[in-house]
C-alpha cells in the first residue's frame, strides 16, 4: 500500500545504502517518493537514476542541493553558477519537484554577512533563466541561524520570501521544521508564503534536547520539541499539501541502524506525529 503523504530524503539512510537499496527500502514500505542528494545521484550517474525513478514510478519532492553561492573571487562565483545550473539540468532530468538551495554563508575569511547575502541574491538571480527555462522550480531553504556562517546566511522564512518577491514566482521556499520552529513570527510567514504560492517543499524531522551536534544530532519525529502537527496544519492551511519529505542527519543514532528498521520508523512517526 503506498503512502502518499510522506516523502523520505535519502540523506536519512545514506550511512547504510547507496541509492539503488536506498529506493528499494522505500518502496517495500509503500513510500514511492523520495529526495537524494547530488553526491547520491552521482555515485550511480544520473542516466542509472533517472532509469530507477522512472522504471519504479517514484517521484522526488526535491533534488539536494543547489546554492553556496556565495565567493571570494569572480573564479569561484563562475564555477558557483556553473555548478547550480548542472543541478538544474539534473533535477529537470529526474522530474524533481524543485531544486532545494542551500544558499551557502561566509565566503573564505569575510565577515560581511550583507554581502554575502546581497551574493545569494544575485546568484539565485543569474541562474533563473535557466531554471526557469529548464521548467524547475527553485526552493530556498532557510537554515537555522546557527549555520549562518558557513551554510546559510538566509535564516528567516521572512528573508526567505523578501526575496522570491523580486526574483520571480519560479522562486520560493522550502519549508523544513528543524530550521524554522522557533521564529516566533513562524505563522504569519507561513500564511504569507501560501498567498504568495511560494511553498515548493515541507522537510521534517525533530529537535533534540540536547541537541550535541549541530549539523549531525536530528531528531526522529516525536523525540523532541517541534510540534510537527501544528506545523503541519499551518502549510495545509496555507495551501500546500504535498507530502512531507523526512530528512534527518544522525551520526550517533539513525545512521547506525538497519535502513529498513530507520523507515520502518519513519512511517510509523509519520502517522502518530506528523499528520494535520
Amino acid at each position: 500500500m503506498q503512502i502518499e503523504g510522506l516523502s523520505i530524503n535519502l540523506a536519512t539512510i545514506r550511512e547504510q545504502c547507496g541509492f539503488g537499496e536506498a529506493v528499494d527500502i522505500c518502496l517495500k514500505h509503500g513510500i514511492t517518493r523520495i529526495a537524494p542528494w547530488r553526491e547520491q545521484v552521482a555515485k550511480v550517474g544520473l542516466a542509472e537514476a533517472v532509469r530507477i525513478v522512472k522504471s519504479n514510478g517514484l517521484k522526488l519532492t526535491g533534488l539536494c542541493r543547489g546554492g553556496f553561492f556565495p565567493a571570494e573571487n569572480e573564479a569561484e562565483w563562475q564555477r558557483n553558477l556553473d555548478d547550480n545550473r548542472r543541478a538544474i539540468d539534473e533535477a529537470a532530468a529526474l522530474g524533481a519537484d524543485c531544486l532545494v538551495l542551500v544558499v551557502g554563508g561566509l565566503p573564505g575569511s569575510s565577515k560581511d554577512i550583507d554581502a554575502a547575502r546581497q551574493m545569494v541574491f544575485d546568484g539565485i538571480a543569474a541562474v533563473s533563466p535557466h531554471a526557469e527555462a529548464a521548467g524547475m522550480p527553485l526552493a530556498i531553504e532557510p537554515l537555522h541561524p546557527m549555520y549562518a556562517a558557513d551554510r546559510a546566511c538566509v535564516n528567516t522564512l521572512a528573508h526567505a520570501l523578501d526575496m522570491c518577491e523580486q526574483l520571480g514566482e519560479n522562486v520560493g521556499v522550502a519549508i523544513d521544521a528543524y530550521h524554522v520552529w522557533w521564529d516566533p513570527d513562524l505563522a504569519n510567514q507561513i500564511a504569507r508564503a501560501g498567498q504568495m504560492k511560494r511553498i515548493f517543499a515541507h522537510h521534517i524531522c525533530d529537535w533534540l534536547v540536547p541537541t550535541k551536534d549541530m549539523l549531525t544530532d536530528r531528531g526522529m519525529m516525536g523525540d523532541g520539541v517541534i510540534d510537527l502537527k501544528g506545523i503541519r496544519r499551518m502549510i495545509e492551511k496555507a495551501g500546500f499539501f504535498g507530502a512531507q519529505e523526512v530528512e534527518i542527519f544522525s551520526a550517533e543514532n539513525w545512521w547506525k541502524r538497519p535502513a529498513d528498521e530507520v523507515i520502518a520508523t519513519c512511517v510509523e512517526r509519520y502517522h502518530s506525529c506528523c499528520q494535520a
